[in-house]
């Protein structure tokens, strides 16, 4: 009923008695107040008198920042002086003329923090007059930094209890923050007052030093100035808008039963939270104070806020959030989350207060169901009651009640009743009132101050008691007397009633006693002004405490009590509990509505504001009284507010006794309100999936659901404001008429795309405000683009609804894209998300494909759901073709299942049968005419002459990118006969000759040879070349299958040929996907420009290089890239060492290909959003590739396959690296050495750049470094490597005799000449080396000193064996002769030159060769390609002799440099060592790892550095990494800190720095940066055995080490394109800080089980991205459940951590298992795989069982392992009892463990048995996970070996059914070493 007071009329002589008595209560109140006096035990009341001589000391400030001191009534200035305040009269309103004077507040006598998280201290009040007496002299001061975005702080009395809310949800967290807190909390003394900061900005957020602390026994405040203006929530009250004003407003918070008309007066509730949003950067904070007195919060201009409250505790809670809804998400989670509903309570409801009978109540209902009016439910007010008496009903009226339920559930409706507290003390009609008497019998009333009275009130029955919920008595008695009256009258939810707590008499019919808690020294400004008025006297008792300070808590304890009862009552069936009294945390049980609204234009718009605020208060199930409760509610009023309150969560229809009844049907079955009503409660039932969803996200996430503009469009001030109307989520704005007479309103549309619901038309403003048409029966109700709305069919109720087909609305954005989900449970029972008793689907769409993926499957619906309709808005085309795919089989749909409406851009789809609860991908291909242009003319110049010079279409676009010059449909070329043979095609095209050749300096060649070849089932080859003229063809070998395969059936892959214009179509047979379409215009194919297009099977394409590329997946968006070797930084678009024409592509069902275009002229590489992709490239001919995966990581596979597996890298090089280009002489590599050692920072090779050569010369020692060879075999004796550089040029200036790499190479004639018809002279360049006898001036500009200085410099060809033989016998001569090394770098073999072409910058021959007829976009382009290298008519011969312009081979140049170099170093050395190369081609990673080139100190280049390390995996070169901390530039030390953690998971991990700058190595720095460098290069040195494995079974089988999260989790769109995260294999998931400044960041965890490396626990989190905390000392890493790790100790070098025993990290996943394997050999043995000198083995992990399998053993015996601990990690919190060690012919052995059972790590440890002797297992008996320890020593090879765990109580509980932990197991008895250090042995364990 909500009621209040019904409607009544007074006469005249009522009305004046009424004013006479009020006008003698309030003299009899004042003159009490005057004559009170205080308590004992405090100071007495005083004033000036008391604190004779005090002079207020007051200071200018500004008029905004006054705190009132006088907020009673009656100021003036001697009252205000007597106080010690400030007295300033102005002539402004409502600033206070008496303040606070600087006397007032507390000093800080001591403080001190009790732990990083705690502060505490002890305040000592100042001498000053009191405002109202009893001040407390001494306070407790503590601040709880709880987590790491709430902080709490606590003042009160140092000495005595006082009164805190018994909240039943806000605990104190159980451990304190471990991450990163993102606010500071300053302690100012003198005088008190403390602020908070936000860690990030240091804006101040709270700050209390704007005014004094006071704290009497019954008078607190405390004043706070805020960041901003922009203040919500407090509560509750009517506010007429909902951002407050902050122009000296108050507002009191008490809770009342009085009318929400306008006033600033308390309601029903008690909510002192607000919400202040700081800026437009969305960051945000709330406020709430833990206080349940009366108080009032005045609001102020400075912006500031000022509590008083008249008893309690200051009890704060600051809550951080990076966004509005962040800070809800905070409180929710502090205060409780907000229920869920069961579904049928988000229908619509009927209810009225006094229907006058049940038979008026079912005409209600027939009339309403006979309109097909969409309706769930109706409820009875109290006249359903006899004598509204609480558990009765009237036995004459209702006499059918007990048989309406039934009624109502015969139509799928249901019924809900009303209670009020208060419970009649007078008998029943017809005999005593039971449960009355029962309740006394019990003691359940609330009492008067002497504890036994009981209260008696007046409310509906008459005179009544009020039971005292806080009674556990009373509970027990009014859940008895709601499941005794249940039995007697069914219902289906409880609606609860004047619990603020109403009584219409003040305080008891006995009055109340004239004391402080009845009369308190200073009353709020609450209604009446008076604490007992139309409620009870304070002074009553409640087991709480005096009803004084539990008044407000009245409504929250019956919440709490009817709660008990709903799960009483109702068992597993949820129900649901209505209340109108609320406190924060009320939502975690019941909904709410905004009371006793009238039906006036007023209050249809103040209930927007009323719901954004519940909102913010966690209690999302509100609405208003549809139509108004009181008075006749005019037509077009209550039509409008049908319409609005279709989209109210709590949607009801209520009015009043005494008026004409609102329910739709009354105003006519053919009405205008009637049809409004029924469309929008249609469109409501439409949408009921998508609410319930909100309320999912509500309970779990603490989301908003009606949610105010201002949260989602933050950065626009305008949405600050905006409160007439209001979003569901995310993505529904729901706009409604709120005035009389109109059809045009004014509203804003925020920055977006958006939808008209209705027309499903896309709008055209944006970001402005628009006169919305909004006709009579009209709302505006608009789709935000980028959404996915779940829909079902909608019925009359939604028993009917949840039985109908569902749906999806599709909203694109502007990138096409749009996400969404869907909760789904049986609608009923109760606790389904703890239970996991529900669906939960996610949806995405990403240009044209949408994902539905099943998150979590815990239901199935007895309906069978579908998903049959798709709503697709935003469509511009027509699809060619839609496919649906379930569990890789695809399905077409018909024409008749696809509708594209070309106007509205509205795609539908239906019949499309998808059951719910599982996945699939639908895909549809829209047609954009402007994208399907092929640029005729890439060059720049384009103009509309040239392009149809070139017979080529000139159009203008209005879209950024698109060519205007582009290809007529039917250029290219044409396919005139072609039969496939079983093995391919083999066919010829020829030129359409209609079109001219567009670049005539370029030989057309009219007649081509197509060859498609079936390599393999997995694999095809197409190649395109001239048959008349053999031309250049990339002389790379590859490894292809020996035999194509001829069985289709085998064959992943069809292919299609399309004859004109030409073109090749590779189709995926699995799913139809066609991954290569080039049967597109503008095919040409000249002598020296080539150009074919392809569509792509997505926008998801990964790889091409080499190139910095800003994001991981290209960017489709017309984005052309050059590829060209060149000694080239890394930078936007800037072509650097490697050609790489390889790219990954993948489908929208998830498939991944690869092609490679073999081809290594100059070229480039268009993407546009077609999608599409043009190939240009100036010689050579077409032969491309194509791998069919079907997966990313085989994709990967399947290449190496095809180029080569990459090298093994010797172990060693797994070890940290430095170098510099800088050091002065061996002494400085020598001092560095002795520091590194000393700091114990792990440390394996160390480098020397260019400067160890005398003046740049290979393999010729400086003077400076003449002691170097003597350290480096210090160095090597001691466990280091060395690596030095070489570079390809070698000086050419030398006397004859001097330099005899030069000498001999002159004689072997191995430098690259001129051809012979042009010169015999070598082609010279200018390198590092420097002339004979110069000294080189640095201080000149850098031409200048190539000019002077550089000597001329020979480019060795090493394609030629005799190259190979030179350089292997230079290598040698210098290892034998001058100095040992472990490895070799070669650098600035692009090749790069220092002169362009040529020394004189001449090149000989024709210059069409430097400068092309096209030139792809290249660094320095205008200058050609022969800039910083050699001249491209250069000539060079390959191994067979065959001639070769430089032009054709120059992207080979590096690839032919490294092999030679790497088998020189195999042959020297005579072992594996490691190559290291700047410049590759597809194949190069046979041999060399690479590193990114000379990139920059600076923040973008460690994000960038991922990119790059994904994409050399894609290219088959895993051993790959950045410069540490930069080449060029100085990095700030977080920076180089930030980057030692990243680089320490670089494959390839070395720091190195350019010359000139100052050093950056771990030791340059401090020794807080040596302590956190070696701290993580430790975890990579005890990760070393699971690298070196990764880097194993990359060279056998090709898989990738640095390893994109979308190679593990493709099914999940999310890792598609993530780039600031990477996985190391298939288990370590790194997640590093990248950016300036950041404490936290934000990773992805897809949906697996993942363990907190450090910390050994699980994260509960998974399928969502997190904050992760990340000091400054921190990198985050995650294990990944199901797999296990083999680790060793770390130690200084691999040398050393090689002999340590070797560990397990076993983190097991859902199901309890886990597996891993282990590569293992000498470390820098040749070919020791081919060589079978290895042990390879697996580990298996399952049923509490350890084994492990051996499938080759080959190492030596002295080279046999230990197994040392192992960690199990996840097995469960139930205790370990046994772990036993069971080998076949020996008896069992007991090991000894460890094991946490809070964080469920289990281990074992020392156990040093071998590893490879056998096959064994290791088992535990347990409750929950461990280490494994010991001193065992024992052989497994013939024998079986178990480890066994025993649980002591759930021997029969699947281990996926135990909360995931960790533990350890110590093997031997007596434990030791956690890592062991006996002698290596050789066995197997399983």
């Amino acid at each position: 009923m909500g009621k209040g007071k019904g409607k009544r009329k007074f006469s005249q002589l009522e009305m004046m008695l009424i004013v006479l008595f009020l006008m003698v209560t309030v003299v009899a109140v004042v003159m009490v107040v005057l004559f009170a006096t205080g308590e004992p035990g405090v100071i007495s009341e005083g004033g000036g008198p008391e604190t004779p001589g005090v002079v207020p000391q007051c200071r200018n400030m500004p008029l905004a920042e006054r705190v009132d001191c006088f907020p009673d009534s009656g100021a003036s200035q001697r009252k205000c002086l007597e106080r010690g305040c400030c007295w300033y009269p102005i002539d402004e309103t409502n600033v206070p003329w008496c303040h606070f004077s600087e006397n007032h507040g507390y000093n800080v006598t001591s403080d001190h923090q009790p732990s990083s998280t705690k502060m505490d201290a002890v305040l000592k009040r100042n001498t000053a007059p009191s405002l109202f007496g009893a001040d407390i002299e001494e306070l407790s001061f503590h601040a709880d930094m709880q987590t790491e975005n709430r902080l709490r702080f606590k003042i009160t009395d140092a000495h005595k209890a006082r009164f805190e809310v018994p909240h039943e949800h806000v605990k104190p967290p159980a451990n304190p923050p471990t991450g990163v807190l993102q606010y500071e909390l300053e302690l100012v003394k003198q005088p008190f007052g403390i602020r908070v900061r936000r860690a990030s900005t240091k804006k101040v957020l709270f700050d209390t030093t704007m005014g004094p602390l006071v704290f009497a026994d019954q008078y607190l405040q405390i004043s706070a100035r805020l960041p901003s203006h922009n203040i919500y929530g407090l509560g509750e009250h009517v506010h007429q808008q909902f951002r407050h004003d902050t122009n000296w407003r108050t507002w009191p918070i008490f809770t009342r039963d009085a009318f929400p008309n306008g006033g600033t007066h308390n309601l029903y509730g008690h909510y002192p939270f607000f919400l202040c949003l700081e800026d437009e950067s969305g960051k945000s904070f709330g406020v709430f104070l833990m206080n349940s007195n009366a108080m009032e919060v005045t609001i102020q201009p400075a912006p500031a806020v000022t509590y008083r409250t008249i008893g309690g505790v200051l009890d704060f809670y600051i809550l951080l959030g990076d966004t509005p809804e962040a800070v809800v998400q905070e409180f929710t989670e502090l205060v409780g989350r907000p229920t869920i509903p069961p579904y049928w309570a988000f229908g619509f409801q009927l209810s009225r207060w006094d229907y006058g009978s049940l038979d008026e109540v079912k005409r209600t209902v027939e009339r309403n169901r006979d309109v097909d009016l969409p309706y769930d439910t109706q409820y009875t007010d109290i006249d359903y009651m006899e004598d509204k008496k609480d558990f009765t009903y009237d036995l004459v009226k209702f006499k059918d009640l007990p048989q309406f339920a039934e009624y109502m559930h015969e139509k799928g409706q249901k019924y809900i009743l009303i209670l009020d507290p208060a419970i009649a003390i007078s008998p029943r009609q017809n005999g005593p009132y039971h449960s009355y008497d029962r309740g006394t019998a019990t003691n359940s009333w609330v009492t008067e101050a002497d504890g036994k009275t009981n209260l008696v009130g007046e409310v509906w029955p008459g005179l009544t008691v009020f039971p005292d919920y806080t009674n556990p008595n009373c509970i027990q008695w009014w859940v008895d007397e709601i499941e005794r009256f249940y039995k007697e009258v069914k219902h289906d939810a409880i609606w609860i009633d004047m619990n603020e707590v109403a009584s219409f008499i003040k305080g008891s019919s006995n009055g109340c006693p004239v004391n402080t808690l009845n009369y308190p020294p200073y009353t709020p400004n609450i209604l009446d002004k008076q604490m007992y008025s139309k409620t009870l006297c304070m002074d009553a008792k409640q087991t709480w405490g005096n009803h004084y300070d539990v008044h407000s808590l009245y409504g929250y304890s019956m919440t709490l009590a009817t709660d008990e009862a709903v799960r009483k009552v109702f068992g597993s069936q949820r129900s649901f509990i209505l209340t109108r009294s609320s406190f924060p945390g009320v939502g975690k049980f019941s909904g709410h509505w905004l009371g006793d609204n009238a039906a006036n234009w007023n209050d249809i718009k103040w209930a927007i504001p009323g719901m954004l605020e519940f909102n913010l208060f966690g209690v999302p199930y509100i609405g208003a009284d549809i139509c108004g409760f009181f008075d006749d509610s005019p037509e077009e009023l209550c039509r409008r507010w049908m319409q609005v309150g279709a989209f109210y969560p709590f949607s009801r229809n209520h009015n009043a006794q005494g008026y004409r009844p609102q329910d739709p049907a009354y105003y006519g079955a053919n009405s205008l309100l009637v049809q409004t009503s029924k469309h929008y409660l249609n469109i409501r039932y439409t949408l009921l999936p998508y609410l319930y969803t909100l309320f999912y996200r509500a309970h779990v996430y603490g989301d908003t659901v009606v949610r105010p503009m201002m949260h989602e469009f933050y950065s626009d001030s305008i949405t600050w404001t905006v409160d007439r109307q209001f979003l569901w989520g995310a993505h529904l704005l729901i706009t409604p008429v709120l005035d009389p007479g109109v059809e045009y309103v004014r509203a804003y549309i925020p920055n977006a795309v958006w939808y008209n619901y209705e027309t499903e038309e896309k709008l055209t403003d944006r970001h402005t405000h628009v006169n919305m048409y909004l006709p009579a029966d009209k709302l505006g109700l608009h789709i935000r683009g980028g959404a996915i709305l779940p829909t079902q069919r909608p019925n009359v109720t939604t028993t009917y609804s949840r039985r109908s087909p569902m749906g999806l609305i599709i909203a694109l954005d502007d990138n096409k894209r749009a996400s969404g989900e869907l909760f789904w449970d049986d609608g009923d029972s109760r606790d389904t998300v703890a239970s996991g008793a529900y669906v939960h689907c996610q949806f995405s769409v990403d240009q044209g494909v949408l994902t539905i993926r099943v998150m979590h499957n815990g239901y199935t619906d007895p309906n069978d759901l579908k998903f049959e309709d798709i709503t697709i808005l935003g469509v511009s085309g027509p699809p060619t073709s839609v496919t649906v795919t379930q569990n890789s089989t695809s399905t077409t749909l018909p024409a008749t299942s696809v509708v594209h409406d070309a106007t509205k851009g509205v795609l539908r789809l239906k019949g499309l049968g998808m059951k719910m609860g599982m996945d699939y991908t639908v895909m549809w291909n829209e047609v954009n005419a402007d994208l399907e242009r092929f640029d005729c003319h890439p060059e720049e110049g384009s103009d509309e002459a040239k392009c149809k010079a070139r017979g080529c279409i000139w159009q203008e676009s209005h879209l950024d990118g698109v060519p205007w010059c582009y290809f007529p449909q039917d250029y290219g070329y044409i396919a005139s006969t072609v039969t496939e043979g079983p093995s391919g095609w083999t066919f010829e095209i020829e030129r359409n000759i209609k079109y001219p050749n567009p670049r005539s300096v370029s030989r057309e060649i009219n007649k081509l040879r197509v060859e498609i070849s079936y390599l393999s089932g997995h694999s095809l080859r197409f190649k395109i070349y001239d048959p008349a003229m053999k031309r250049y063809e990339v002389p790379v070998p590859l490894d292809l299958p020996t035999t194509p395969e001829t069985d289709p059936a085998k064959r992943l892959y069809e292919v299609q040929v399309q004859q004109q214009p030409f073109g090749i179509k590779v189709v995926r047979n699995s799913t139809g996907t066609i991954i290569w379409d080039s049967a597109l215009p503008g095919f040409t194919f000249t002598d020296l420009f080539i150009q074919v297009s392809t569509r792509l099977a997505s926008e998801y394409i990964y790889g091409f290089g080499e190139t910095e590329h800003p994001t991981y997946r290209h960017d489709l968006n017309w984005h052309t890239w050059g590829m060209f070797a060149k000694d080239q930084p890394p930078g936007y678009k800037m072509n650097t060492y490697g050609v790489h024409p390889f790219y990954m592509g993948l489908e929208r069902t998830a498939h991944a290909h690869g092609v490679l275009l073999l081809n290594s002229n100059a070229m480039d590489v268009t993407f546009q959003p077609t999608p599409a992709l043009t190939y240009r490239t100036l010689g050579g001919i077409l032969d491309f590739y194509v791998l069919m995966g079907p997966t990313p990581e085989l994709v990967v596979q399947e290449y190496t396959l095809m180029i080569g597996r990459p090298v093994l890298p010797a172990y060693w090089s797994l070890g940290f690296q430095l170098c510099r280009y800088g050091y002065a002489n061996d002494s400085e590599i020598a001092d560095l050495y002795r520091d590194m050692k000393a700091a114990g920072i792990p440390y394996d090779v160390q480098y020397a750049d260019i400067d160890y050569m005398e003046r740049q010369l290979d393999f010729v020692l400086d003077k400076e470094f003449q002691g170097l060879p003597a350290l480096v075999d210090q160095m090597r004796r001691e466990g280091m490597r060395f690596i030095f550089i070489l570079d390809p040029a070698i000086a050419g200036n030398e006397t004859r005799g001097s330099y005899p790499a030069f000498d001999r190479g002159l004689e072997q004639d191995v430098f690259i000449k001129w051809p012979a018809e042009l010169s015999s002279e070598i082609v010279w360049g200018k390198v590092w080396p420097d002339f004979p006898n110069v000294t080189v001036d640095e201080s000149l500009d850098w031409d200048t000193q190539v000019e002077m200085y550089r000597a001329y410099a020979a480019f060795p060809d090493f394609f030629r064996n005799v190259t190979a033989e030179w350089w292997h016998r230079e290598i040698l001569d210098f290892y034998t002769n001058t100095m040992k090394f472990d490895g070799l770098w070669i650098d600035m073999n692009e090749p790069a030159s220092f002169v362009h072409g040529t020394v004189g910058e001449n090149c000989l021959g024709p210059q069409i060769y430097d400068y092309p007829p096209y030139m792809p976009p290249l660094e320095s382009k205008h200058m050609g390609l022969n800039h910083k290298t050699l001249c491209m008519n250069s000539q060079q011969f390959l191994s067979d002799g065959t001639p070769v312009k430089h032009y054709d081979v120059h992207n080979l140049y590096g690839w032919s440099h490294t092999k030679p170099t790497y088998d020189a170093l195999l042959n020297v050395t005579g072992k594996r060592g490691i190559v290291v190369t700047r410049s590759t081609y597809p194949t190069s990673g046979r041999w060399a790892g690479h590193w990114l080139g000379d990139n920059a100190a600076a923040w973008d280049q460690l994000y960038k550095s991922i990119i790059g390390m994904m994409e050399f995996s894609l290219f088959g070169i895993p051993y790959t990494g950045a410069d540490i901390c930069g080449f060029f530039n100085h990095p700030s030390r977080e920076m180089c800190l930030r980057w030692m953690q990243l680089g320490a998971f670089y494959p390839y991990s070395r720091n190195h720095n350019g010359k000139g700058f100052p050093r950056q190595d771990p030791v340059a720095w401090d020794p807080e940066f040596a302590v956190a460098s070696r701290d993580v290069l430790n975890i990579r040195y005890t990760l070393l055995p699971y690298l070196y494995t990764l880097m194993f079974e990359a060279h056998v089988s090709g898989s990738t080490v640095v390893r994109p999260l979308l190679h593990e989790f493709v099914s999940d769109r999310e890792t598609w394109d993530i780039h600031r995260q990477f996985l190391w294999g298939p288990a370590l998931l790194i997640t590093p800080a990248l950016d300036e400044g950041v404490t936290e960041v934000s990773g992805y965890l897809p949906d697996a089980r993942w363990y907190d490396y450090h910390k050994a626990e699980p994260v509960a989190s998974r399928g969502v991205t997190v904050k992760m905390p990340t000091p400054l000392d921190h990198i985050n890493l995650h294990v990944r459940g199901g797999y296990i790790l083999p680790w060793q100790k770390p130690e200084p070098n691999t040398l050393s951590s090689r002999k340590n025993p070797m560990g397990l990290i076993v983190a097991l996943g859902d199901d309890g298992s886990a597996q891993g394997s282990l590569f293992w050999d000498d470390g820098e043995g040749i070919d020791t795989f081919e060589k079978n000198q290895h042990l390879w083995m697996s580990f298996t992990a399952n049923r509490n069982t350890l084994r492990n399998e051996v499938s080759h053993n080959g190492m030596a015996v002295g080279d046999q392992l230990l197994l040392g601990n192992v960690k199990v990690w996840g097995a469960g919190r139930l205790a370990i009892t046994k772990v036993t060690l069971r080998r076949t012919g020996s008896a069992d052995v007991t090991l000894a463990f460890t094991h946490n059972q809070q964080t469920e790590p289990w281990a074992l440890g020392e156990l040093q048995f071998g590893l490879v002797e056998g096959t064994g297992e290791m088992s535990t008996l347990k409750d929950g996970s461990s280490e494994l320890h010991g001193g065992l020593i024992s052989r497994l090879g013939a024998v079986e070996q178990q480890v066994q765990h025993s649980r002591s109580a759930a021997l029969r509980t699947p281990l996926q059914h135990i909360h995931p932990r960790v533990a350890d197991v110590k093997g031997s008895p007596g434990g030791g070493s956690p890592f062991g250090s006996g002698r290596r042995g050789g066995e197997n364990f399983t």
